[in-house]
């Protein structure tokens, strides 16, 4: 479990390419003081298992699934990538809950200045907006934002400039591609409500007047 606030921004020193698989190596500092063989490391949003590390890197096997959902695919040596490790549990909940597993992806419509701020509008696939509601939480490239505005066919969020400065959505131009996690609540929830099985009934809610009122409710 990740909160979407990144600790870092890494560098790719080196990518080993199979048919549908990628070999990943990334430069880090901060992250590495206490990282373990098996830890969890959320590389761009993308939840990878550290199968390598060293002094100054680590090493991640990201799989054909995860290529299809995400962009790790189009990294290459020198690109920057945000880091988080896995939180703590003793640990401030400063996002909010990001599993690390990728819903799929957007492509960045704009990038507009708003005096100290930046908007940025991107456009996704219907199965993914379904789940963004404005003033609701969404993870861009691993970053726990805010959702200002929604629409049919993308969403906007606004970026203060500590964000732009800790992370690498700076870097990005109109067009780019960055990965997307939707809040995991909207997705339990509508589970939940909408698969009842074949010979499962609703069950009647007990609570009605006479229950309220017989019991001082009103």
């Amino acid at each position: 479990m990740f909160t979407g606030i990144i600790e870092e921004v890494g560098q790719v020193k080196a990518l080993k390419r199979g048919a549908n698989s990628i070999i990943l190596t990334v430069g880090a500092l901060t992250i590495m003081d206490d990282l373990k063989l098996g830890d969890s490391v959320a590389t761009n949003g993308v939840c990878l298992t550290v199968t390598a590390l060293g002094k100054d890197f680590f090493q991640a096997d990201v799989m054909h699934e995860t290529m299809n959902r995400s962009s790790l695919g189009s990294l290459k040596p020198g690109s920057h990538v945000n880091l988080e490790r896995a939180m703590p549990a003793n640990g401030r909940f400063g996002g909010h809950m990001v599993s690390g597993h990728i819903d799929g992806t957007g492509n960045i419509k704009a990038i507009e200045k708003d005096d100290n701020a930046v908007w940025y509008t991107i456009s996704a696939d219907e199965r993914i907006l379904r789940y963004i509601v404005e003033k609701g939480s969404i993870a861009i490239d691993g970053i726990s934002l805010t959702v200002a505005k929604v629409t049919d066919h993308d969403f906007s969020v606004s970026i203060i400039p500590h964000t732009l400065k800790e992370t690498i959505l700076a870097e990005k131009k109109v067009g780019d591609i960055v990965n997307l996690e939707n809040d995991m609540v909207g997705k339990y929830i509508e589970k939940f409500m909408t698969h009842v099985s074949e010979n499962e009934k609703p069950q009647k809610g007990k609570i009605d007047m006479a229950f309220l009122a017989g019991n001082g409710f009103i």
